[in-house]
């Protein structure tokens, strides 16, 4: 559906980005209930590690145009991996304490 809405709409965003906020609002509207897709999930997230085997050939097949940049690559994935973390950290702690104050 993502594809389609990108395709159709001629919008900047990709196609599995579009997917995902879609699924978001179908889930938080209760139009998709959580129940109807749970054991689809469970069963991509059992497997999650499949999805990376296409990733992993594409870096095996374009070693050549790698070779020399691993430490540019290293430090990028190093940095880009602690902004992340420190970020979900700090909106997990927002959420937590909104949580609170509504409570």
């Amino acid at each position: 559906m993502g594809d389609i809405l990108h395709n159709y709409l001629n919008l900047p965003i990709p196609g599995n980005i579009l997917g995902m906020m879609l699924l978001l609002v179908l889930l938080v509207t209760g139009i998709l209930k959580l129940s109807m897709i749970e054991d689809v999930s469970n069963f991509l997230l059992k497997h999650l590690s499949f999805f990376f085997i296409p990733a992993a050939v594409g870096l095996i097949t374009c070693f050549s145009i790698l070779e020399g940049k691993w430490t540019a690559l290293l430090f990028i994935s190093v940095i880009s991996t602690f902004i992340i973390t420190v970020v979900t950290g700090m909106t997990v702690q927002i959420l937590i304490k909104r949580r609170r104050s509504v409570e």
